[in-house]
């Protein structure tokens, strides 16, 4: 069972590097909701856990390019940076990040008023509205086909990323896009890729807010279409490592009952984009066990027998490394609704922000997250919601 951190443990520094071979940082996609994941990694950064590998879909495949292109101590800065100019309101709009709100209904009637600002003038040197829309134009090349044009993020993810470093593979760098023409999903790992604005951008064109990306000839939409999270793509990467994953997710699977249409609207955007985390690791855990008995086996099997073709076959399947999966699920506010994720408002994404931190933070007070696995099956999976506040419920 898991223990109980220090109430209100707060970061105390570095922490000593973990006994794992690998710390893995994954990004969910989730627009606006993004600046939780840089108040997450705010808290990695600030206990000296910087990821070896980080992988993201849309709004985290632009965080996850501000990660590892920038050197360590200025990681924080460039997340900082792309998240004030995008929350900077548009021209003639009112700030309104100092007014005084007393209830729920006054934040909700704000960020309303914040989600439209969006919809009719987009979001400073992110998107903005394409004139005429695309309704009013003939059929033409996929990349004009959208209500915003995102060459704005090109620009600006140009001046904070340095492609040039993440390129020379000092960490792994991957993000997903769903392409356009097959279907398929295809990660662009700088393992295999040389890595540009135009794929970071190809993971999170949504349409039919934001056109398709041409990479080398294909069409590519966010790769949120077909899976939101990368968690699969780094525990199927060969050769295996133990790895310490921080899956960082901004929409929540289980929720309430919807009780209105608004609420209707919020549930199913997060089931459409929540991941399937606790499935796969549940389906992963029984596979490792299985990998693991392979390989004891084979460590007791005599040499003739371990050198025959189904013995060799049995080896490429036994693994014997360990796997802690540390799961933060964003839980949005009730007065944040179906806008959530367009709503880029300097407030909110401060909310945000510090939501992230604090729950990083948090998670970080429980020792177990951050030591090997004792289990058989060598899996340790850790959730916030479910063994951190639901212990301190119960206490």
């Amino acid at each position: 069972m898991s223990s109980t951190p220090t109430p209100g443990a707060r970061a105390n520094g570095p922490v000593p590097r973990p006994e794992f071979e690998r710390i893995a940082l994954l990004l969910q996609g989730g627009g606006a909701l993004g600046s939780y994941q840089a108040g997450a990694y705010q808290a990695l950064a600030e206990a000296n856990l910087h990821p070896d590998w980080v992988a993201g879909i849309s709004i985290g495949a632009i965080n996850s390019a501000l990660i590892a292109g920038n050197p360590p101590e200025r990681r924080v800065e460039k997340l900082r940076t792309f998240w004030e100019t995008v929350t900077t309101p548009p021209m003639g709009v009112p700030h309104l990040a100092n007014l005084e709100i007393s209830n729920d209904l006054q934040r909700q009637m704000i960020n309303q008023w914040r989600a439209m600002g969006t919809m009719l003038w987009g979001a400073p040197s992110f998107f903005k509205p394409r004139v005429p829309p695309p309704v009013f134009t003939p059929a033409g090349n996929p990349g004009n086909l959208s209500y915003y044009d995102i060459t704005p993020l090109k620009a600006l993810l140009e001046s904070l990323v340095d492609f040039d470093r993440i390129n020379a593979g000092e960490m792994r760098f991957s993000v997903g896009a769903t392409n356009v023409g097959t279907g398929n999903f295809a990660y662009f790992d700088n393992t295999t890729h040389k890595v540009c604005a135009e794929h970071v951008m190809a993971s999170g064109s949504l349409p039919p807010g934001f056109p398709a990306t041409e990479i080398d000839g294909e069409f590519y939409w966010d790769g949120g279409i077909v899976s939101n999270t990368p968690l699969q793509w780094v525990l199927d990467a060969r050769p295996r490592h133990d790895t310490l994953a921080f899956q960082v997710d901004l929409w929540s699977a289980r929720g309430e009952l919807p009780r209105d249409m608004i609420e209707v609207d919020v549930r199913l955007k997060d089931i459409r984009y929540s991941s399937r985390t606790r499935a796969g690791t549940d389906q992963f855990r029984a596979m490792q066990a299985v990998r693991r008995a392979a390989a004891k086996l084979l460590s007791q099997m005599p040499a003739e027998i371990r050198q025959s073709p189904e013995a060799e076959l049995l080896a490429q399947a036994a693994d014997t490394k360990v796997y802690n999966i540390i799961h933060l699920i964003y839980h949005a506010r009730i007065y944040e609704g179906a806008s959530k994720d367009y709503e880029f408002s300097r407030r909110t994404m401060e909310e945000h922000w510090k939501t992230g931190y604090d729950d990083m933070i948090h998670t970080l007070g429980y020792p177990e997250v951050l030591q090997r696995p004792q289990s058989a099956d060598g899996v340790f999976t850790f959730d916030l919601a479910r063994q951190g506040r639901e212990q301190e419920t119960k206490r």
